[in-house]
């Protein structure tokens, strides 16, 4: 970056924990043996973008799930992620360090996430991190979810600070292209995907495996 960024906008689910895994098994079992999709373990990750709903529309069209149904469905995953991964939450290597950095150095930082709040407060009250950001956007807070940029320009807006002067963490093509479409630089975390699935978008500053990685300082 020409200058150096005054906020920090993350992504939630494989940027600050290494959970998507968890998310593919408990998405592919409700798809499969609940709900009765063909549908690999792979060809699920790759759905893995967006809203719960946005998911379920792709996989199955729109109209075929009432919103309750949705909604069940939706909260019944999320459950079962949650205890299938709580005994392995933690944050990936590095980000406590570099959180507590960014805030001694005046970065303000949020969450841009297309989580619900039931999975976001399972994370940052768990792990007890909320205090260092000023700012969540969660599923319910946007009408667009990404690759749309509206989850990252309304953490922008509540922060102050223009889009051009964030850092976008994120580790999702849909993510990336989001912070893109937003006008905003990005960091891709390398924990689900490939740095070739990137390679349609010219907004990565760099791709790191965790967040001990010596790139990150050239940020402050």
């Amino acid at each position: 970056m020409d200058k150096k960024p005054k906020a920090f906008l993350f992504d939630l689910n494989g940027t600050m924990i290494n959970d998507m895994e968890f998310h593919n098994h408990a998405w592919h079992s409700i798809l499969t043996k609940d709900l009765g999709a063909s549908i690999s373990f792979e060809a699920v990750k790759k759905e893995m973008y967006g809203k719960n709903q946005d998911l379920l529309e792709r996989v199955f069209g729109v109209g075929h799930f009432s919103q309750e149904q949705i909604d069940q469905i939706s909260i019944e995953k999320e459950h079962r992620y949650q205890a299938a991964y709580k005994k392995h939450l933690s944050l990936i290597a590095g980000l406590a360090d570099f959180l507590e950095s960014a805030k001694k150095s005046g970065i303000l930082m949020a969450i841009g996430s297309a989580a619900i709040p039931f999975n976001i407060d399972f994370v940052l009250d768990n792990l007890q991190v909320r205090s260092y950001f000023k700012a969540v956007v969660s599923a319910e807070d946007v009408l667009n979810s990404k690759p749309d940029p509206e989850t990252f320009l309304k953490g922008a807006a509540i922060l102050g600070i223009p889009a051009d002067e964030c850092v976008v963490f994120e580790d999702a093509p849909k993510g990336v292209e989001a912070a893109q479409n937003a006008g905003m630089k990005c960091i891709a975390l390398t924990t689900m995907h490939h740095a070739d699935e990137f390679s349609a978008y010219n907004n990565i500053i760099a791709f790191i495996e965790d967040y001990n990685d010596p790139v990150l300082k050239s940020l402050f």
